[in-house]
Parts: structure tokens; sequence; C-alpha cells
């Protein structure tokens, strides 16, 4: 798979209503001779950084840069340091409301990012901008990234914690995503307009690279893989296992399919999230299991594989900052099916490269999974348009370019004194 100079200008122009960075060329290709830039990537656990950003990471130690990444501990730590990366955990816990020890994370961050002086701290998610932001002007770094997939849990929950919070959080988030050393890198179009309407941050400093990248050339090569079913067709889920990925929806339409005598093999892929308000509890998957709705894979570390043994991907979520689970589904040549939300819209336009259906219909859900089952016409059309889209719009190497084209206008190392404060 290429990505020719040519096409990749057409997406680099596409009109997103954002103003456009700096055009540059000698800092989207490294640090200049005879300096190094340190860059410290901050994400909320390690699976994200290893699965996530390692290509960011990697991509950027090529191009001469000293790059760190931290998170909370876990065992894509070891992963990390096996590829030669950095990595540091952090006495960092998600679901923490303790004021103590919030407290006391962001200290660690201060001592740390003061021991190591990187020119630029990228934050992901909205817990990471904040702290990472906050502890780094503390620090007197100069430059903050920070890439949020949506407005997160605080801002999009009825309950009545996130309510409370909400005010709190939105004051932290001016403080941390202020200055003209900040970017806010966004997924969506829709987060773009939510961001500008609450006033949390500078329009002028919200850049739009849509999701983190998907190494289409990996997942393409897996679409060869499939083996001799019993003639059913295969329809995944992949998420993590949350009420808002669709889940409910995803198991009312296959038992309607069952119903209809629609013959599907519904597999589910991925593993509760305990970090997380939202989770599924694994009893009411075991149940789904028993009732012989669903096969539950669990955690999946061969996607590309996965993929390559499956007719259809499904995504019933109720918002997503931009998910990859449809890129690479898309990138192996898969028809999609999945929401008209934010972000999902952004991967699948519907008729055109999958089927979009409403948020919390598992009945539009059902009848979408039914006429790609009656029809394999329109679902190879649908796929093979999907995987033009995934190599033209979402390959890593885009996303990474783009990346480092807004590194490149904070990040000037003739013109921005190492240790001071933007």
């Amino acid at each position: 798979m290429k990505t020719g100079g040519r096409r990749h200008d057409a997406i680099a122009r596409e009109p997103h209503a954002l103003p456009s960075p700096p055009r540059t060329t000698r800092h989207a290709r490294g640090p200049a001779r005879g300096t190094t830039m340190k860059a410290v990537l901050f994400a909320n656990t390690d699976w994200y950084l290893y699965n996530f950003r390692r290509s960011l990471a990697m991509s950027l130690r090529q191009q001469g840069y000293d790059v760190l990444l931290i998170s909370p501990p876990g065992p894509y730590g070891g992963k990390l340091r096996a590829l030669g990366l950095r990595w540091e955990p952090l006495p960092m816990a998600r679901r923490s409301l303790n004021p103590l020890r919030e407290a006391a994370l962001l200290w660690h961050l201060v001592r740390l990012l003061q021991r190591e002086r990187p020119m630029l701290v990228h934050g992901f998610t909205i817990k990471c901008a904040v702290y990472g932001s906050l502890a780094a002007r503390l620090a007197g770094v100069p430059a903050r990234v920070n890439a949020v997939a949506g407005m997160g849990y605080v801002f999009t929950s009825p309950h009545v914690k996130a309510r409370l919070l909400r005010p709190l959080v939105r004051g932290l988030l001016r403080l941390a995503l202020g200055g003209s050393g900040a970017r806010l890198i966004l997924q969506n179009a829709d987060d773009v307009a939510l961001f500008r309407q609450a006033g949390l941050v500078d329009p002028q400093h919200i850049r739009l690279i849509r999701g983190s990248g998907v190494n289409c050339a990996q997942f393409a090569a897996g679409t060869h893989t499939k083996a001799p079913g019993d003639g059913r067709m295969r329809v995944l889920l992949a998420s993590r296992l949350l009420w808002d990925k669709g889940l409910a929806e995803f198991v009312t339409a296959i038992r309607q399919l069952r119903l209809q005598g629609c013959a599907v093999h519904a597999l589910l892929a991925g593993t509760p999230d305990p970090g997380n308000p939202a989770a599924v509890p694994e009893a009411t998957i075991r149940e789904w299991v028993a009732e012989g709705l669903v096969t539950w894979l669990g955690h999946v570390d061969d996607m590309a594989g996965l993929l390559g043994s499956v007719d259809v991907v499904v995504l019933p979520s109720h918002r997503e900052g931009l998910p990859r689970t449809l890129v690479e589904a898309a990138a192996c040549g898969l028809p999609l099916v999945t929401t008209d939300v934010p972000g999902c819209r952004e991967v699948v336009t519907d008729g055109i490269d999958g089927l979009l259906v409403p948020k919390g219909d598992g009945e539009a859900l059902a009848q979408a999974i039914r006429r790609l089952h009656e029809d394999p016409g329109l679902a190879q059309r649908l796929g093979e348009a999907a995987r033009l889209k995934a190599r033209s719009q979402f390959d890593e190497r885009i996303v990474i370019q783009r990346t480092l084209g807004v590194y490149a206008e904070l990040c000037d190392p003739l013109a921005v004194p190492a240790g001071s404060s933007l």
C-alpha cells in the first residue's frame, strides 16, 4: 500500500473549518541537526501506548527524538521496552477521586518532567491532558499537545457524579488547554464544534487529525486467512465491553436475527473495563454466551488475523472519537455497520463504504446485518470502498506526518529556548 504525494496533499488540504498549521519542512523530518528534541507521551494505560501510539513513538525515535512513554503500570510496558523504547510506570489510578492521591500524582509528574526537561508533553485522553498539561506548566515545559477522543465520561454521562464534576473539570481543562504553547488534537468534526461551543480552548489552537492511524498494509495482508466455516455469516463486534459501545443493541439484533431464521455467527472480542463506569459485568456477558447468542473471544492480540476470519464488522457505539476497530476492518476490506453518531460517521458514509443505523436501535442493526447477509454483492462493494477510504485517509503514515506537523508549530529548537514557559 502506498499513499502517493499527490493523494496525501489532497487529504492534507481537506476542508475542516480549522486554521491550517504553518507550512514547514525541516521540523516534519525531525529535530534540527545538532539538537535532540525530547518528547513525553502520556496515556492512561500502557495498552493504549502499545496498541495506538507505538508507531508514533518509533517514528519519533527514528527521526532523532528522545522519547519517553509514561502510563500506569501494566503488562505492555515491558513490550514497549522490548522495542527499545523508554517507558516508566506512574502511580495513577484512572477512577481515583481521592484529592491526596491526585495531588501526589500531579507532584510526581512535575518532578519527572523537571528531571527529564522535555521540549514537549503529548497527553492522550482528558485526564492525561489535564494532569500532563498542568505538570508541564509547573515544570516549565515549553509545548503541550493533547489528543482527546471526545469529551469523556464527565461531559457525556447523565449521572449525578458526572454532573457534579463537570464545572471542576471544565475549569481544569481551560487551564490545561490554554496558552500559546498548547495545541488540541481532535478526531472528528463534531468534537471540534463541541469544544468550540464549550469555550474550552482557543479555536486557533485546535487541529483535526482523524484517529491514531492504522498500518493498512498489515491489515490488508490478513484478508486471506479465512478458514472454511459452517456456512453462517460471521459478524464481529470488537471493542471494550461497555454499554455505550452498543452491546445491548448488538445482543438484541442477534436475538432478532435468530428468531427470523437468519444464519449468523456472532463474535464478541474484548474484555470488561473495570476502570469505566459503563463497563458491562462479566456475568452478563457469560449469560449471553450460555444463551448461545455470542461467542466471546476475550482479549485478542492478533486483530489482523481475527478480522481476516470474519465477514462483517459492527460497532453500534453511542459516540466515538474515531473508532480504530472500524478503520482496521475497513483496511481489511470488510463491510461495516455502525451508528450515525460522531466519530463513526467519519469512517462510514451510508451506502457508500458501509451502513449507518440510528443509535440505540437494535432492530435497525438487525435489518442492516440481514441486508448484507442477503446481498453478498453489496457487502463486497461496501468492503472494497471501505478499503480505499482507509488507505487514503486513515493510514498511520498520514496521521504521524500530521502529528509531527503539530509538533513543528510549537517546537522550533532554534526559536524556543529549553525550559522556557509559554
